[in-house]
């Protein structure tokens, strides 16, 4: 099924991250507008507030991290002017790269029914995405500490904890297979889905997919199944 269309929910990250490593500077210092709260309440953030002044990089560390919505609006804001500017971008990268079953409408993969790709999309924008070291940065970290200060000088601290279940023992990978990194998603539409960068005993790379599973469980119970194989070849 690898070209039947899907929803990414948050995979959609892994497009907003790469546009934002080629478009934007990561040492830029992003003052956050209200644009941070144009999500769905109850969904994924990084608990950004207006006001608060981060790094880009600091922003894709709450994106990829944490799955932050908020990190994702606010740095759609930063790089393209505008989140319609900026999901433009997404478009045009998705088709540079031969993406051409993806459709984007926004920075975070937020339900619409017209924002979707394929699992084998998915796979041409992760893999480009792997180019930039610093995606893989991204991606391998457990977790995250940032001290925030707002424009008014008040700081406060926040922890960023990753959503990948091989990062937070509540999922084991198969014997000697390591797990680098990778990014989830989740919405009623989208189901459970997960793309993860690997390697076998033998060091050599993979990328795997998984998409629309009923719950996180069978997600990852499927994808270990699938990084069972990456040690037969």
């Amino acid at each position: 099924s690898i070209f039947e269309k899907r929803y990414p929910a948050s995979l959609t990250k892994v497009m907003t991250c790469l546009v934002a490593l080629k478009y934007g500077n990561l040492d830029d210092v992003v003052t956050v507008g209200e644009e941070c709260k144009d999500i769905e309440y109850g969904s994924s953030v990084a608990e950004i507030m207006p006001g608060d002044v981060l790094t880009l990089r600091e922003l894709l560390l709450g994106l990829m991290i944490n799955s932050g919505n908020d990190a994702a609006m606010t740095i759609a804001v930063h790089v393209g002017g505008s989140v319609e500017g900026f999901v433009e971008l997404m478009n045009q990268e998705a088709a540079r790269i031969g993406a051409t079953q993806t459709h984007f409408t926004n920075p975070h993969g937020l339900q619409d029914e017209n924002h979707y790709t394929t699992a084998y999309d998915m796979y041409l924008m992760f893999h480009e995405a792997l180019k930039y070291p610093e995606f893989q940065d991204l991606i391998s970290r457990h977790n995250y500490y940032i001290t925030i200060t707002n424009t008014s000088g008040v700081q406060r601290d926040l922890v960023w904890e990753s959503t990948n279940h091989y990062f937070i023992n509540e999922a084991t990978p198969p014997k000697d297979v390591e797990v680098i990194g990778g990014k989830t998603g989740t919405t009623s539409d989208a189901g459970a889905c997960l793309v993860l960068y690997s390697k076998n005993k033998y060091g050599n790379p993979y990328i795997t997919i998984i998409m629309n599973e009923p719950d996180r469980d069978s997600l990852y119970m499927e994808m270990n199944e699938l990084l069972g194989k990456i040690n037969e070849n």
